[in-house]
């Protein structure tokens, strides 16, 4: 067992855990947090995307345990009560889902592209940056569509931090 401290869409979380549990499944099995996805937990779907101190990370792959005094921001902490984050809004906007099973972890993918790209983006680095996250629904069309959108709003408020 481990004892894990983690910061989680700003609330301080610990937690006894056993040592193999990934950080997917602390995040939707002890905290509840459940718009981050399972799907294939092998890094190749991305659908368990989230920021982690910062960075995208497949969440599938870090042992909660590894993210002992981590900040975590997760789907369900972008969102400012009820107004969406930008790239939610973009999302939904742009028609950037289907099933939506995908959605969270190609949102928080977006939203780490964005950032470390300062919101200049074309649609050849949004595609290539979203290969690690896999849609069965759409063409990706929709989805680099809202991203773009998003980028180019983050351009526009000249924003520090998404």
């Amino acid at each position: 067992m481990s004892t894990v401290h983690m910061t989680v869409n700003g609330s301080r979380f610990t937690r006894d855990v056993p040592d193999a549990t990934l950080l997917v499944h602390f995040l939707r099995d002890h905290l509840g947090l459940t718009g981050t996805h399972v799907g294939c937990d092998t890094t190749q779907c991305g659908a368990c995307t989230i920021i982690m101190d910062g960075l995208a990370v497949k969440s599938c792959t870090v042992l909660a345990a590894a993210a002992d005094e981590a900040d975590v921001t997760t789907i369900e902490g972008l969102a400012d009560g009820d107004r969406l984050h930008d790239v939610q809004a973009a999302f939904r906007e742009h028609h950037g889902l289907q099933c939506g099973f995908c959605t969270p972890g190609m949102i928080m993918a977006a939203v780490d592209m964005i950032r470390r790209h300062g919101g200049v983006l074309d649609e050849a680095t949004v595609r290539h940056e979203l290969e690690g996250n896999l849609c069965r629904c759409t063409g990706y069309h929709n989805i680099v569509k809202a991203v773009l959108a998003a980028a180019a709003t983050y351009r526009d408020r000249d924003v520090t931090a998404l």
